[in-house]
C-alpha cells in the first residue's frame, strides 16, 4: 500500500531561498492528506503536479500564519474549480472564525461544505480513522496551542494464497470468509483455516509530524518507535536561548528526540530564514541520530 510524503514547504516564519512555508502532502493508498498549509501551498501543489482536488482532509497544527495562511486561497480555488465534495479540516477552533470572516467580506459562498473537527491540547486523541489510516494528535509545547499529528496505517487483512485455494478446489464463494478468518466448512466436510490459505499483510507503518515545539518529554509517548518522524529544528544549538524563548527546537535537540524515542528515520524542517545553507543543521542532528534527512521541497519520502 502506498504510504509516501511530499514536502511542499520547509521554511519557518518567512519564505526565503526558494523555501516555502510549512506544508506537506501525505499519500496513503492514493488518498491525499494535507498537513499544514503555509503561504503558497497551492502553487507548490501545481509545481509538483499534485492534484488539490484529491485532498479531502486538511490538518492545521496551530494558528501561526506560516502554517495556515495558504488555506483561504486553496479553499477558494477548490470553490472556483467546482468542488462539491465535503472537505474535512482538523484544526484549533478559532480557525473557523478566521475563515468565516474572510468568506463573509469577500461575499464567497462555497460550493462545498466544510466539516470542522476541532483539536484539543489537554490530551492526545484519535481524530480520524478509516479503512486506510488512523490519525492521532500529538500535544506539543509551543507559544500558542499546537498539536502535531501521528498517521498510522491500519492493519490490512491477510492476503489469500490463490494458487493453493485453486489447487485444493476451494470455490471463490468462500474467499471472502477465509480472508476475514471466518470458520468455513465445505460441503465435503473439510474445515478450512485462515492461516493455512493466507499470508500476513505487511506491517503497518507510522509517520509523526511535530510542527512547532520546544523539546519536551511530555509528547514522547506519542512518537515512540514511529517509523518516520518529522521534527522541527528552527535553529542550530548555538542559538538554544533563542529556541527556548520562541518555543522552538534546535537541530541537536531534534536528533536527541529521534534517538530517545527510537524512531526509524528523522526528517528535519521548519528552518529559520537566517540559514541559507542547511547542511550545518543536517550535520548537527545527524551527529546524534545518524538516519536523518533534510525536508527538501519536492522530495518524496517512502515512509
Amino acid at each position: 500500500m502506498k504510504f509516501e510524503l511530499t514536502i511542499l514547504g520547509s521554511s519557518s516564519a518567512t519564505p526565503v531561498y526558494n523555501r516555502n512555508q510549512s506544508a506537506q502532502l501525505l499519500n496513503c493508498n492514493d488518498s491525499f492528506y494535507l498537513i499544514d498549509c503555509g503561504e503558497g501551498t497551492q502553487q507548490q501543489l501545481i509545481k509538483y503536479n499534485l492534484k488539490a482536488a484529491k485532498i479531502d482532509h486538511i490538518f492545521i497544527s496551530h494558528l501561526h500564519g506560516d502554517h495556515f495562511f495558504g488555506l483561504i486561497g486553496l479553499l477558494s480555488s477548490m470553490h472556483l474549480g467546482g468542488r462539491k465534495r465535503t472537505i474535512h479540516i482538523y484544526c484549533p477552533e478559532p480557525l473557523k472564525e478566521i475563515l468565516d470572516i474572510q468568506f463573509k467580506y469577500s461575499e464567497t459562498l462555497l460550493n462545498f461544505p466544510i466539516q470542522y473537527h476541532f483539536t484539543h491540547t489537554d490530551k492526545p486523541e484519535v481524530i480520524l480513522k478509516n479503512q486506510d489510516i488512523e490519525v492521532e494528535t500529538i500535544i506539543l509545547n509551543h507559544r500558542i496551542p499546537c498539536t502535531g499529528f501521528k498517521f498510522s496505517q491500519v492493519k490490512r487483512l491477510r492476503k489469500l494464497i490463490i494458487e493453493k485455494l485453486e489447487a485444493d478446489h476451494i470455490g471463490k464463494e468462500y474467499y471472502h470468509l477465509i480472508k476475514r478468518n471466518k470458520e468455513v466448512i465445505l460441503p465435503d466436510g473439510r474445515i478450512i483455516k485462515n492461516e493455512d490459505y493466507t499470508i500476513d499483510s505487511p506491517r503497518p507503518r507510522s509517520y509523526a509530524y511535530c510542527s512547532d515545539t520546544m523539546f519536551d518529554t511530555k509528547y514522547f509517548n506519542s512518537i515512540k518507535h514511529c517509523d518516520t518522524l518529522y521534527h522541527e529544528c528552527t535553529f542550530l544549538h548555538e542559538l538554544l536561548e533563542r529556541a527556548l524563548s520562541t518555543h522552538h527546537t534546535t537541530a541537536l535537540q531534534a536528533g536527541e528526540v529521534a534517538k530517545i524515542n527510537e524512531v526509524g528515520k528523522l526528517i528535519i524542517g521548519h528552518f529559520s530564514s537566517r540559514y541559507k545553507v542547511l547542511q550545518p543543521l543536517l550535520d548537527e542532528a545527524a551527529s546524534i541520530f545518524e538516519n536523518t534527512e533534510l525536508a527538501k521541497e519536492g522530495a518524496i519520502y517512502q515512509l
